[in-house]
């Protein structure tokens, strides 16, 4: 699975769509980014940007784009309603897909620092990449603003903490940066049966973590602290923003919400919460709205969180738990919801995809024609997969009848639990089907390599020997994979639905054979390699795990034959 990263950079510009234009130019140039939204103000002088990608690539993009700003933005003369001090004024990280808060942090440190060192622009980080507490917070990096800044550099407590610590004649152009890492921000809006602003900013304040001021319950009045500043009473959402708004696109109020932290509150939580306190102030919920992208994670956690409450089993396909997410947060009442174009994941899939030809995309009688060809790929490793993901598929198959048995209603999570397994394992090997391709194709490039002079036959040798190793490292996944996925095929045989017994001895078969399929395929590849600490000690373990398949095969059937 990919590692993917957001990045927001906020450039200080707003109105002349030529400089923006070379900005994201740029951006675009560097290979495994998307540009998601480029989006101007005009009255801010200010354009922000999302894009996404793999880390490396995201950061080259987040810095050729810095770069350019630099070029183009000139900070002495710059006006604009939002608060800001250089030409790229922001420059967050967020983890979206497969990546930590902590690798994203050190994603942010190395960007900073090429910033500081490269473009000798100060550099602050911010949030969760922030060298010290007092900087965490982006207004107390950003404060005094660019107008600020000469004086900024010259105190010590406020050193970048990359870059220049002088105003120097570049500095005065482009002014400093924030680098930081932080959370995926969800803007999300929930629709109510309401025309009315102030009640739906009752249910605002409500839900969001800031709360609302408290008062006295006599004179109303704000009650104070002892710096005279308002008291506030929190809300029950943490790392939730919220005000209730009119919409009049739609005749109806929402409640506006910005979800700045998922972890902490995701999207089901923040809907059901709004549901409670709607209702318990005479209104109802009756659907709501994505703002922008979301990541795929999120929208399976919420396809099953509803699942759970309705105590059915979550192990489902994808399109299934996007779909129960979209009808039960009601993302489709005001327009349809296109996962294609609002899961981050999705878009870059779909993007990936052109021009290429992706064997699990195929259909049924596409893919066997597509193997039947003259073409050697697909070859057995790719089937080799394909049968373990068959196989395993079975099995979570049996999981979710076993979930919806009659009389078997107290054993739903039981089931459920292995039913989600069972996905997990066919995820990842419909994954190696592909992949499998992919590694024979890299051997056929390196064979395609010049072997003209001594050193590009040496280069070539290089190249075919690690093109190898990796199609060996392949089938070898595939096995252990395989072998993994035949608990659930027992698991099913002895305590799943009866009905369906010979549903996990199929897939069982399967999977053994799909062990067997990629045996031969880590063989005949780990035979070619020169470096015998590698392919002998593979070859041993495949080996290894083709008798513990066949054992296991042979111990599911059994159960299998007693019940037939």
């Amino acid at each position: 699975m990919k590692k993917l990263i957001e990045c927001v950079p906020n450039f200080s510009e707003g109105n002349d769509m030529a400089i923006i234009r070379q900005i994201t130019s740029v951006i675009e140039s560097v290979e495994g980014v998307k540009l998601l939204d480029v989006d101007p103000g005009k009255a801010t002088n200010r354009t922000v940007v999302t894009m996404v990608g793999e880390p490396d690539a995201v950061c080259e993009a987040a810095f050729r784009a810095v770069k350019k700003a630099a070029e183009l933005i000139d900070m002495s003369k710059h006006k604009g309603a939002h608060p800001r001090f250089g030409a790229t004024d922001v420059c967050p990280l967020i983890p979206v897909s497969n990546s930590t808060m902590e690798e994203t942090v050190v994603y942010a440190h190395k960007l900073a620092e090429r910033i500081g060192n490269e473009l000798n622009i100060p550099v602050y980080c911010y949030e969760s990449a922030a060298k010290e507490p007092k900087r965490k917070n982006l207004a107390s990096c950003r404060s005094g603003e660019y107008e600020g800044l000469k004086e900024k550099l010259s105190n010590s407590d406020w050193k970048p903490d990359f870059g220049p610590a002088t105003f120097t004649s570049t500095v005065q152009k482009t002014g400093a940066i924030a680098v930081g890492a932080r959370n995926f921000l969800i803007a999300y809006n929930v629709n109510l049966n309401t025309t009315s602003t102030r009640r739906a900013n009752s249910v605002a304040f409500d839900l969001r973590e800031r709360g609302r001021a408290k008062t006295d319950p006599v004179t109303k009045k704000p009650l104070l602290n002892e710096k005279g500043e308002p008291i506030n009473e929190p809300g029950l959402l943490k790392s939730v923003k919220a005000i209730g708004w009119f919409i009049e696109e739609f005749g109806i109020a929402q409640l506006s919400m910005n979800l700045t932290d998922i972890s902490v509150t995701p999207l089901h939580i923040a809907f059901d919460k709004a549901c409670e306190r709607a209702q318990a102030r005479g209104l109802r919920v009756t659907g709501s709205e994505l703002v922008g992208v979301v990541p795929l994670e999120a929208m399976l956690e919420t396809g099953k969180y509803f699942l759970r409450k309705q105590q059915r089993s979550v192990g489902i396909s994808d399109k299934e738990l996007i779909k129960i997410a979209v009808k039960s947060l009601g993302l489709d009442e005001l327009y349809p919801f296109e996962p294609d174009k609002k899961i981050i994941e999705y878009i870059l899939e779909k993007e990936d995809s052109k021009g290429k030809k992706s064997l699990i995309m195929m259909d049924l009688a596409a893919f066997a024609n597509e193997t039947s060809s003259e073409s050697p790929a697909p070859g057995g490793g790719s089937i080799a997969a394909y049968m373990g993901a068959l196989g395993v598929s079975l099995g979570g198959m049996v999981a979710n009848l076993s979930a919806h048995k009659s009389g078997w209603d107290h054993r739903w999570e039981e089931f459920s639990n292995w039913a989600e397994k069972a996905k997990q394992f066919q995820t990842r090997l419909l994954k190696l089907v592909d992949e499998d391709t992919q590694a024979f194709n890299k051997i056929m490039d390196s064979f395609g390599l010049p072997k003209n002079s001594e050193q590009e036959k040496a280069f070539r040798t290089k190249a075919i020997q690690e093109a190898t190793e990796f199609a060996t490292q392949v089938p070898f996944k595939t096995m252990q994979l395989c072998f993994e996925s035949m608990e659930v095929m027992k698991a099913m045989a002895e305590i799943g639905n009866p009905n369906s017994v010979t549903d996990a001895g199929v897939g069982a078969i399967a999977a053994r054979a799909g062990v067997h399929g990629a045996y031969l395929n880590v063989k005949v590849n780990a035979g070619g390699l020169h470096n015998k600490e590698f392919s002998t000690p593979i070859i041993n373990d495949a080996t290894e795990i083709l008798q513990k398949a066949k054992q296991l095969e042979e111990e599911i059937l059994k159960i299998v034959e007693s019940k037939i």
